[in-house]
């Protein structure tokens, strides 16, 4: 903690915004330009500002604080709860929340929000719309495989579900293109060399690079892998509690769900992933352990390559040589 700051809580919500101090004030702002505007009269360069990542609605008053050049901490949900947990307070309400929220601020070592580029942002809403588009699709593939097991479907109902399962296609089709392109402009060097690898195919490569923002959101392979949710946790404690141990799945699911997908061609075309995952199943392993950690080696790779500017050699491991 520092003296000289001023910490300001802000528990948001999505109509409304509560502020609490490290002096105790608290304020209630609209979740809006004009509420953004009035909360900047509080401010000065000495203040730092901290909120939760509450789904969207945190978003607009958390770039408005950053191009006004006003610290932001974005946290963890869960790091807060836990906070207030312990605090074991009965009361809670969005006034009592944005004190507590100023509290942590006050004890622990807080992260500067850096936000995302105008690019990155139109990137990551892409991915989200194709995973919507992705679950329609899925269901309406369902849906017509029923109507199909009853043995006399209706064909209006056939016939509409298939002009939607049409639309949904085309519409993924067209997103899908609109997202290479847009990724390539910024990071198609890093897009190539992480193709490179086997077992990594186009989907994963695009998604990577675009979770990552082309690898410059982490320092090293292993926080790259606590990020997807992919490093172990151990549950142990005297002689009563020994738990297996398992992989966190505290992280991006999406991008975990699509590494396990891959670690199947990995064991049979990656060298070094097949390797690991021999050795693993050789010690009496199960052979879903070994493919969580052929999905960690993909990520190591994957970050290695990224970040030497090398394409992947599959003669000796990992080894990279120069294009």
């Amino acid at each position: 903690m520092n003296k000289d700051i001023k910490y300001f809580g802000i528990d948001i919500s999505h109509l409304v915004f509560d502020v609490t101090d490290s002096e105790g004030n608290y304020n209630q702002f609209k979740n809006n330009p004009s509420g953004f505007k009035k909360f900047a009269k509080l401010l000065d360069q000495e203040s730092h500002c901290v909120m939760e990542a509450t789904g969207y609605y945190h978003y607009q008053l958390a770039y408005f604080l950053l191009e006004s050049g006003i610290k932001v901490s974005v946290e963890n949900p869960l790091a807060v709860k836990r906070f207030i947990q312990m605090k074991l307070t009965k009361n809670k309400t969005d006034k009592s929340d944005s004190k507590l929220i100023c509290d942590y601020a006050e004890q622990v070592a807080l992260k500067l929000w850096q936000g995302n580029s105008k690019h990155q942002i139109e990137c990551l809403q892409m991915t989200r719309l194709l995973a919507v588009y992705t679950k329609q699709s899925t269901m309406l593939k369902n849906k017509l495989h029923g109507e199909s097991v009853l043995g006399n479907p209706s064909k209006a109902v056939v016939s509409s579900l298939k002009r939607s399962l049409k639309h949904v296609k085309k519409e993924l089709e067209a997103i899908e293109t609109k997202l290479l392109l847009l990724v390539k402009q910024v990071h198609q060097d890093v897009l190539t060399r992480i193709k490179s690898i086997p077992g990594i195919g186009d989907k994963t490569a695009i998604m990577l690079v675009v979770l990552t923002d082309g690898f410059d959101r982490f320092t090293s392979g292993s926080e790259l892998c606590s990020y997807a949710g992919l490093t172990p946790i151990i549950r142990q404690s005297g002689s009563s509690l020994k738990g297996r141990p398992r992989i966190s799945k505290i992280g991006n699911q999406k991008l975990r769900n699509l590494l396990f997908m891959c670690s199947f061609n990995a064991c049979k075309y990656n060298k070094a992933c097949r390797e690991i995952y021999e050795r693993i199943v050789a010690k009496g392993k199960s052979k879903k352990l070994a493919l969580i950690a052929v999905c960690n080696k993909l990520l190591k790779q994957a970050f290695a390559i990224a970040k030497s500017g090398l394409i992947y050699d599959d003669t000796y491991r990992s080894t990279l040589v120069k294009n």
